[in-house]
């Protein structure tokens, strides 16, 4: 389910439909300069960090199916599930910090099972 009268919730799709369609640029453009994302591997701040996060997921990523999707004025949630060459099933969750139209801070949750099995 998605509301996108919800400004971050319109910020947060853009976000991940541009990731999951493999434009890494036009997703950190989503992203404010100051941007922290507190990931299981820890905590990555700016862009560039979580650029290089995230470059090694996409040339693995092979497809991506929204779950859920909600949000208010400020923040968003976003639940989706993630196909991958080594695993069929991905799932990962974002809440999403939005201020003037860019995400200024990502909770990313994700199940590290599917990986940790496929090794």
């Amino acid at each position: 389910m998605t509301d996108t009268t919800s400004p971050a919730l319109r910020t947060a799709l853009a976000y991940f439909e541009a990731w999951t369609g493999h434009d890494i640029d036009k997703a950190l453009s989503y992203l404010s300069e100051d941007f922290v994302c507190d990931a299981p591997a820890g905590r990555l701040a700016g862009p560039a960090a979580f650029r290089d996060f995230m470059a090694p997921f996409l040339q693995i990523l092979t497809g991506s199916r929204l779950i859920a999707a909600f949000g208010d004025e400020d923040t968003a949630l976003i639940m989706y599930d993630t196909q991958t060459i080594p695993v069929p099933s991905a799932p990962a969750a974002e809440h999403l910090t939005v201020r003037n139209g860019k995400i200024i801070h990502d909770r990313f949750v994700f199940d590290r099972a599917p990986f940790q099995a496929a090794s």
